[in-house]
């Protein structure tokens, strides 16, 4: 639980809760389309591992049903799509309403890295892949100790385990 051990956001993935077995968050990673970027897909992968997710990392050049399919066949809780090439603006249209109609419609979806060619002021690219239908967007230079802990609040938040500490508490 990496020193985390009262922390809300991390509960989810924790060993237990109030003695019954909570299982690890689970992402599913890749780097979308023809894209073969490996170092910071590797990158991910540890430190998520680190912070007790489940990592299901699909590697480079992966296409928007491969993704899909590995989060139907691991039951995952959000898929990550990075791309560093500056293509991710085409890679990534229509995927959220293809996890729709493969029955992810909940599924949170996070796009991060050089998500588009050329210098852009990064609340524009945001703007762009929210209305895609992505949850977050991360530039390149966040802190990945953020993402971890901003995916693991989304997580809860869609498992209402929050919620149900709150109630608890009171």
């Amino acid at each position: 639980m990496n020193g985390h051990k009262y922390d809300v956001c991390n509960l989810f993935y924790s060993l237990s809760y109030k003695g019954l077995p909570m299982k690890k968050a689970t992402l599913v990673i890749g780097v979308i389309g023809a894209d073969c970027h490996a170092v910071g897909n590797k990158v991910l992968d540890r430190v998520f591992s680190n912070h007790d997710f489940r990592v299901i990392n699909l590697g480079v050049m992966v296409s928007q049903d491969e993704y899909i399919d590995a989060a139907i066949e691991t039951g995952a809780d959000a898929i990550i799509v990075s791309s560093i090439y500056g293509h991710g603006d085409i890679d990534c249209l229509g995927m959220r309403e293809r996890c729709i109609e493969r029955g992810l419609g909940d599924i949170l979806l996070y796009v991060g890295g050089n998500l588009v060619v050329g210098k852009h002021d990064f609340a524009d690219v945001e703007t762009k892949f929210k209305e895609m239908g992505f949850d977050r967007v991360f530039a390149p230079s966040h802190d990945l100790e953020d993402v971890c802990q901003l995916m693991a609040h989304d997580i809860n938040q869609r498992h209402d385990v929050d919620t149900r500490i709150l109630e608890e508490a009171i």
